[in-house]
């Protein structure tokens, strides 16, 4: 009984912990950060909130300030109105699952068509376009997500993160924090709701402060905060083998001059 006990673990450790050391650690077949291109961009997870995101969208509005949101499908499907919203303003749509679920605890198959696919469904029949762009939960992925999930979607994580999902982290303190770490071609975790595990329900409060105080500095410094593609660049999307099936463009049929440059 002791050994099926340890293979057993040896087995979730291999499934789990490896893509972690891979991903989180070695940045092996994720996107944590883009070129130094004069800009950064600002990634919000967990949304859309009904009261939290509109006051996003309207700071975002207000400093001319493009983000991308990495929504949950059922929230998508509860406020169709916001992430119309964010497409009509020219933000990029992007998945957080399609509800706030480890990978750890799911079949590649099940985190993959379950989760990401449904999800990219649902973004696609309100906006007309079609998300390839993926976070996971935690930023955990298991081990099938990094040959299933890869084959159709972009992984992005993050190089900048500062526990704004804690209400105790004052607006003030979040300021500091950005401001200390921000860089060109930074990707920044920040989230729109605090109904998640983990996270304080009245946290976005103190966010949303934080951020209008950042992006009046960041005015200052000929940073520009635009969506996580245009952040890439073509560079990014010239490289690799992307299906045309899963919305995206194979390296020949870029060049050829099927898509265009952000």
């Amino acid at each position: 009984m002791p050994d099926i006990i340890i293979l057993l673990l040896a087995a979730s450790g291999f499934y789990m912990l490896l893509p972690f050391i891979l991903t989180r650690i070695f940045k092996l077949g994720v996107i944590a950060e883009g070129p130094s291109n004069r800009g950064v961009a600002f990634t919000f997870d967990d949304g859309p909130h009904p009261a939290y995101t509109p006051e996003l969208l309207d700071l975002l509005r207000e400093h001319n300030a493009k983000a991308t949101f990495f929504v949950l499908g059922s929230k998508a499907e509860k406020y169709p109105e916001l992430i119309a919203r964010m497409h009509r303003e020219g933000h990029q749509l992007a998945i957080h699952n399609y509800v706030h679920k480890t990978n750890w605890l799911m079949s590649p198959w099940t985190s993959r068509h379950k989760q990401a696919d449904r999800t990219a469904d649902i973004i696609e029949q309100i906006t007309g376009e079609r998300p390839t762009f993926y976070r996971p939960p935690w930023g955990l992925l298991n081990l099938g997500d990094l040959f299933i999930l890869k084959n159709s979607y972009r992984i992005v994580l993050w190089s900048v993160m500062v526990g704004d999902w804690r209400a105790c982290t004052s607006a003030d303190q979040l300021k500091s924090r950005l401001m200390g770490r921000i860089r060109e071609g930074s990707i920044i975790v920040l989230h729109d709701s605090g109904d998640t595990l983990g996270a304080d329900i009245e946290a976005p409060g103190e966010m949303l402060k934080g951020l209008k105080q950042v992006l009046v500095e960041l005015s200052f410094t000929g940073l520009k905060s635009i969506r996580t593609d245009e952040l890439l660049g073509k560079k990014e999307l010239d490289c690799g083998e992307i299906t045309p099936a899963a919305g995206r463009l194979t390296k020949r049929e870029y060049k050829k001059g099927y898509a265009s440059t952000p």
